[in-house]
């Protein structure tokens, strides 16, 4: 599946359940059980409205100065608010970036975790001291842009910006240039490519493929209820606004708004223009819900605003991606313009991809960059669980509906990854040197693992048998107690540079505040890790 993802410090440009009273009485009388119940309520992020997002946002930025300080950050550096994420018992997370000297600091962002009681704590990308000689760079951006182009694969490859930055992320915090160079790949997915070029030698430091491949009456859905405004156009103003658009064969703006002279769309079959509209306007609606339902979040960024969707893109082209800098998904008609990328699991998965640009912003390389793609996997499973269609029922597989293969196998499988001839089960050092899509097992194996356990079985009709590295019997959480310690370890612990002994640190973190530091869930979690070989 693909994503399109703008640096990350410019994804804002581009990515009550508090316990009562009588209900601390119940919890005394009915024992453990209701009071772990208040324990996972009380950590659960509250659904914030957009005015109350910005409000937070806004008071958390008026006293950023103070918290810097109070970090222990130089007077030369500042702190930008990204996100913030407010608890049902009080505490609240805010996602920091970072600047030096006014320039932006990739890898320096953080999150200050503050509780009711005054406590704090602070969770960093890196814990380097942030400083560099001087901020004038020896080579020219104009410089740095043509080296940048010359080593892009892409077609029509050219920088199309580039902005002076302090490098964070890996090693010694350097003064830097990140350019930006656009083109077109192989398949026909557009390139935003993001090279990290050293001020001073211009030694290439870093880079990575922003656009983050993966590949009514609805083709996969079934009949379903979709919103749409009064005036039969496919606006859906329950939830955000958001819209989907004809792109008709083309590759850029947003086309035409789907209009009907009636309320239902699409006949089930991919020759009708409207059915991969509907699969991708419902796929969307169900995402929302999940998110706001479940995880506490009012769409992708917090604030109520939705994305839009796609559909038609290119000719055949068998791929769909998310983009930060249009904050939308878009989606190809598949083989012989048959098979639109528009199942409610790849809905779910792009749509998350926006989710991780908004949060953690994990960065889409190496380790990390398996965590965002396994990140998209898991919330896209867990909406398809959640959506409970019976034309579609949850399973562990990804883009089963698709056939992006054409011989009717699934893109990946989250019990044993490696059934793909590609992905990894087990971590291992190596792990960071293969595609993303493949990196990505280790971690949808954990989630499997800790929801599911471990050995043969068999949900919805499907039939898995999941192994574990070091030969262990585990028996799983449920899928919603594990997807709420992912999300909330995406969303709270988490930075753009999280690695896989990261995302362990991450989600035990997420497990203590949801469910105890001695709880079952923790246990389960550390366990779920280890079968997988992230000690």
């Amino acid at each position: 599946m693909t994503r399109q993802q703008s640096s990350h410090r410019r994804t804002a440009a581009t990515t009550a359940l508090i316990a009562s009273a009588a209900m601390v009485v119940v919890g005394v009388q009915t024992g453990s059980a209701s009071a772990d119940a208040q324990r996972e309520a009380g950590a659960t992020a509250l659904v914030l409205s957009g005015t109350q997002r910005a409000a937070a946002v806004q008071e958390a930025q008026a006293g950023a100065a103070a918290t810097a300080r109070a970090i222990g950050l130089s007077d030369r550096e500042k702190l930008v608010v990204r996100d913030v994420v407010k608890d049902a018992d009080g505490t609240v997370h805010t996602r920091y970036e970072r600047t030096y000297q006014d320039l932006p600091v990739l890898g320096g962002d953080l999150v200050v975790h503050q509780r009711k009681n005054g406590a704090r704590a602070t969770t960093k990308a890196t814990n380097a001291r942030i400083s560099v000689a001087n901020t004038t760079a020896a080579i020219t951006a104009a410089t740095a842009g043509k080296a940048a182009a010359a080593t892009s694969d892409a077609r029509s490859a050219a920088p199309s910006s580039s902005r002076k930055v302090i490098w964070a992320a890996t090693g010694k915090p350097t003064l830097a240039w990140e350019t930006t160079v656009t083109g077109v790949q192989a398949d026909g997915t557009p390139s935003e490519r993001h090279v990290i070029t050293d001020a001073t030698s211009g030694k290439e430091l870093y880079s990575y493929e922003a656009i983050e491949t993966g590949t009514g009456h609805t083709q996969y859905s079934g009949q379903v209820t979709l919103g749409t405004a009064p005036s039969y156009t496919l606006t859906d103003t329950a939830r955000g606004g958001h819209k989907t658009y004809d792109l008709n064969g083309g590759t850029n703006g947003t086309g035409s708004l789907f209009t009907n002279s009636t309320d239902t769309w699409g006949n089930g079959l991919a020759t009708n223009r409207e059915t991969a509209a509907a699969d991708a306007h419902y796929g969307a609606a169900v995402t929302w819900d999940f998110y706001k339902n479940e995880l506490g979040r009012n769409g992708i960024r917090g604030d109520g605003v939705a994305a839009y969707s796609r559909v038609h893109y290119g000719n055949a082209y068998v791929n769909a991606f998310w983009s930060d800098s249009c904050f939308c998904m878009t989606y190809g008609d598949g083989t012989g313009n048959l098979k639109p990328l528009t199942s409610l699991d790849v809905a779910g998965h792009e749509m998350s991809h926006g989710l991780t640009a908004s949060t953690a912003g994990l960065r889409y390389s190496k380790e990390s960059g398996g965590l965002n793609e396994a990140t998209s996997d898991i919330l896209g499973t867990s909406v398809e669980f959640y959506a409970a269609n019976t034309t579609d029922a949850g399973d562990y597989l990804i883009g089963e509906k698709i056939d992006i293969r054409g011989n009717g196998t699934p893109l990946r499988y989250m019990d044993k990854p490696s059934r793909d001839g590609n992905s990894a089960d087990y971590w291992s050092s190596s792990v960071g040197r293969l595609d993303v899509h493949h990196s990505s097992g280790p971690a949808n194996h954990f989630f499997f693992l800790l929801s599911e356990g471990s050995g043969a079985k068999t949900i919805n009709g499907v039939s898995y048998n999941s192994p574990t590295s070091d030969g262990s019997t585990l028996t799983g959480i449920g899928r919603t107690k594990a997807y709420k310690i992912w999300y909330k370890a995406l969303s709270t612990y988490m930075t753009s540079s999280t690695n896989y002994a990261g995302a362990r640190t991450a989600t035990l973190s997420a497990a203590t505040d949801l469910y105890g530091a001695g709880s079952a869930e923790y246990t389960a979690v550390a366990k779920a890790w280890t079968a997988i070989n992230v000690k």
